[in-house]
């Protein structure tokens, strides 16, 4: 077995893209650290999702420990700063968007259970601190978590984003070459 070449690499990835960016935004409020901003560009430009919005305090390109772990990703992905996460969600949830905030709740339910009809979804990610603030909370149509089943009880905010968004994509990603999608089991009996 053999390593593919960049160039390999490239043209497997392209024949995965899909024509359209996927209908799924990345709200950051108020993020701490730069290098988990570059992350999640980084995670967002390689999801193709549709855009990253940067609120409060988070770091914003160009800026060096952003562009160190993005690694060029902050040209390849639309991105815009709202001063206020509030703001941001107000305007998405105004032009139809789903507001789902990634956060453990009393509430929350499994990111997988997404439903498909939810999109277009934006994910709000929160501080590494606090968490996602109270008042995005309260105006999200869904707060969901990504279950947990060792002893710590955090994951880092842009490894949650990651693992979030490429979960809650097998809910409208396209079939890959070579793909089926499974057909769901019948209950036995007449039709």
């Amino acid at each position: 077995m053999r390593k593919l070449t960049h160039e390999e690499k490239r043209a497997r990835w392209r024949s995965y893209r899909p024509p359209q960016r996927f209908p799924l935004a990345a709200v950051l409020d108020n993020l701490r650290s730069a290098y988990n901003v570059g992350s999640i560009f980084r995670t967002a430009a390689c999801a193709h999702l549709a855009e990253v919005i940067l609120c409060g305090i988070t770091a914003r390109p160009p800026h060096k420990e952003v562009e160190k772990t993005a690694l060029g990703a902050t040209a390849m992905i639309p991105w815009r700063h709202v001063p206020h996460t509030l703001e941001a969600v107000r305007d998405l949830k105004g032009r139809g968007w789903t507001v789902a905030a990634l956060e453990i709740t009393e509430n929350s339910v499994p990111v997988q259970l997404i439903p498909p009809h939810r999109f277009p979804l934006a994910l709000v990610v929160g501080n590494e601190v606090t968490g996602v603030d109270e008042a995005v909370l309260a105006e999200a149509d869904l707060v969901v978590e990504i279950p947990q089943f060792g002893e710590k009880e955090s994951l880092n905010v842009a490894v949650a984003f990651g693992i979030a968004v490429y979960l809650i994509l097998e809910k409208c990603r396209p079939l890959l070459p070579g793909e089926v999608r499974p057909v769901p089991d019948r209950p036995a009996g007449p039709g």
